[in-house]
């Protein structure tokens, strides 16, 4: 699945060589037994976040952006709902943190919802505003491990 603007489509290369590394290390690692934190892959280029967790509801939370990298969110276990926007025109919640690659932005309405279960994924890109972590009805414990592909 690929949701973007037109004008975004050409400028994003899903198949490049450090995406191909992010998808490789998500079919060849034992991903159920990897440490929490971070992962080496290819340095500061491509490395895994992994993340373990228990959803809450979307409204407890706000749309996260990076400037630095791409999210390739995989779910290993457990479901997850995900909000996200395209971030021009968000009013900021939280400023951009330069060394974290990280701001947070008010949640639109209406905001685009998917759902990962596991063994899927979801690719944003720095211009996409995404919140993760949101519940589908009741809590659940995910275990996700986020890619992060420098743009």
């Amino acid at each position: 699945m690929l949701v973007t603007k037109l004008v975004n489509s050409a400028s994003h290369d899903y198949l490049a060589e450090r995406f191909r590394a992010a998808y490789d290390f998500l079919t060849s690692s034992d991903l159920m037994s990897l440490p929490l934190g971070r992962n080496e892959i290819q340095g500061d280029d491509v490395y895994a976040n992994v993340l373990e967790y228990d959803t809450v509801p979307a409204c407890e939370k706000e749309l996260e952006a990076h400037r630095d990298y791409f999210d390739v969110q995989f779910v290993a276990s457990g479901e997850e709902l995900l909000q996200f926007a395209d971030c021009e025109g968000l009013e900021t919640v939280q400023a951009y943190d330069e060394a974290d690659d990280y701001c947070l932005l008010k949640t639109p309405e209406p905001v685009t919802s998917i759902v990962l279960r596991a063994g899927e994924l979801a690719i944003f890109a720095p211009e996409d505003a995404h919140k993760p972590g949101c519940a589908l009805g009741e809590p659940c414990h995910v275990r996700k491990i986020v890619v992060k592909v420098r743009a």
